[in-house]
């Protein structure tokens, strides 16, 4: 492995670019729209480089950094990308505080005066119906003594020169955090951090257990446990509180909880929140709310070629950044439930980083029944955003879709082996785009216990067809084309024999 920088997003660059895992094209690109169509037509593949933006002279967008679980993995030196929830374990319980500095490379130009974000920063529109530019991939960042470091994403919306609509998160740190300063005058300090070091951009999207991460906790530690060397940090330059020292970009500001706006103009005058506005996580179209007011104070930014990161709201990107700190939470919860029975957890693509997760536990004895369902109903109560916890013996490839369809469909009676939990139960993430707001609800809860009990284990044997050499019988270029031809599926079976 090449040699490599992970504190700033271009020493990310330059390290993608040593492993062929970057595009960089010359040619012009319209942030409205073409950006976000290419890091969908591009997504899952490579990470994409755009060094001429339409409007914006001397300024780049970058997108796809972390489009598969392979290249994540590789930023962090985990040779297996199945291991790195392991790697994001260590981190959490083995955090790096972050190390205060005064020169700053995300303050080398500051702006406060005649403050005009959309003008001054390249924001991408993702999709055509969208009332215009969103950040959605801005790392908020909130600091104090009593909050410790919060990092996270929220959707911001600049409808004014300086001051945007930012919707909060139900349950979220931020949100608990928001209302403490609320009782004091209202004002939450903060900053926009875009472009920051990998490890910071991984934190924002987490999908954070409460239970393993509490609020209060320095989840810029964690980034730092994770990058293996400290989160540079500094102060604001009009706010009390800080800045990502190693960021591209940084807008200065306040939330104003005495203040709700609307989301999107349109909104506004018809006094309607069914609204299009921005796809949500789960891919549904996102719809105009109420929101905070965030009011920007400056503008800060590397001098020399600032790079704007774009997130999709809705990408495999996002749900690998997220899955990563789900499993591992889910580990640690599942391994003090009943230490040893947990084998491994893991986030399919299908299930969005945050809305679902397959546990896998190999049962030692008789005792260690009725532990699947505490695991169920203990993680699916850590997290709002957790839909569906699903818990498979140790014969199910956790990392197929297909063999976890395959034990749902032969290991669980209905009847006592699917846990439900209704909106009046369990709070859970919003069926649809802003149903939360207009239906008073959220999504309900399940869990389905698809393991097999230890009594009855020689009735639910995964027959073993004989392993052979097929170069018997065929050339080895044979071989290889026929494998070719099975899917990733047909292949699992086929090397497990099953």
């Amino acid at each position: 492995m090449s040699e490599k920088d992970i504190t700033t997003v271009r020493g990310l660059i330059e390290y993608f670019k040593k492993e062929g895992e970057l595009l960089t094209t010359q040619e012009e690109v319209d942030p409205i729209c073409e950006v976000t169509g290419v890091a969908k037509a591009f997504d899952g593949g490579p990470a994409v480089l755009f060094e001429n933006v339409k409007g914006y002279p001397g300024h780049r967008i970058f997108v796809n950094a972390f489009g598969n679980r392979s290249r994540l993995a590789k930023i962090f030196d985990v040779s297996d990308p199945k291991k790195l929830k392991f790697k994001v374990l260590d981190a959490m319980k083995n955090p790096i505080p972050p190390e205060v500095v005064n020169d700053a490379p995300c303050q080398e130009v500051v702006i406060t005066k005649d403050i005009d974000v959309l003008k001054t920063m390249p924001v991408t529109q993702s999709i055509e119906n969208d009332p215009g530019r969103i950040i959605g991939g801005g790392n908020i960042l909130i600091s104090g003594p009593e909050i410790g470091r919060c990092i996270s994403h929220k959707r911001t919306f600049f409808r004014g020169n300086d001051w945007a609509s930012m919707s909060v998160n139900p349950t979220s740190h931020f949100e608990y955090f928001m209302f403490e300063r609320r009782k004091e005058n209202g004002k939450l300090p903060l900053t926009i951090n875009i472009g920051t070091p990998p490890a910071v951009m991984t934190l924002a999207a987490a999908g954070l257990c409460q239970l393993v991460i509490p609020a209060g906790s320095d989840e810029l530690a964690i980034a730092g446990g994770l990058q293996g060397e400290p989160v540079r940090v500094c102060k604001a330059k009009t706010v009390d509180t800080e800045a990502i020292a190693d960021a591209e970009w940084v807008i200065e500001g306040y939330l104003d909880t005495s203040q709700v706006v609307w989301e999107s103009d349109k909104a506004e005058e018809t006094g309607d929140m069914w609204q299009p506005f921005f796809i949500e996580w789960h891919g549904y179209q996102g719809w105009a709310r109420r929101a905070y007011k965030f009011q920007a104070t400056a503008i800060t930014h590397r001098g020399d070629n600032p790079i704007f990161y774009a997130s999709l709201a809705t990408a495999l990107e996002a749900h690998t950044r997220s899955g990563s700190f789900v499993e591992a939470g889910v580990y640690d919860i599942c391994n003090k439930i009943c230490p040893g029975l947990v084998i491994d957890t893991n986030v399919l693509d299908c299930m969005h980083g945050i809305a679902g997760v397959v546990i896998q536990v190999k049962k030692r004895r008789r005792r260690d029944e009725g532990f699947a369902r505490n695991m169920i109903v203990t993680n699916l109560a850590s997290s709002t955003a957790l839909a569906i916890v699903i818990v498979v013996d140790e014969d199910v490839n956790i990392y197929s879709a297909e063999d976890v369809l395959w034990a749902l469909t032969t290991r669980v009676d209905p009847k006592k082996d699917i846990i439900g939990f209704g909106t009046d139960e369990l709070k859970g993430p919003a069926p649809v785009g802003a149903a939360d707001v207009a239906f008073g609800g959220f999504g309900g809860k399940t869990g389905f216990d698809a393991t097999v009990p230890v009594d009855k284990k020689q009735a639910f044997d995964r027959g073993r067809h004989p392993r052979v050499n097929l170069e018997k019988w065929f050339d080895k270029k044979d071989v290889d084309m026929a494998k070719a031809m099975q899917n990733e599926y047909a292949r699992f079976l086929a090397e497990n024999r099953f």
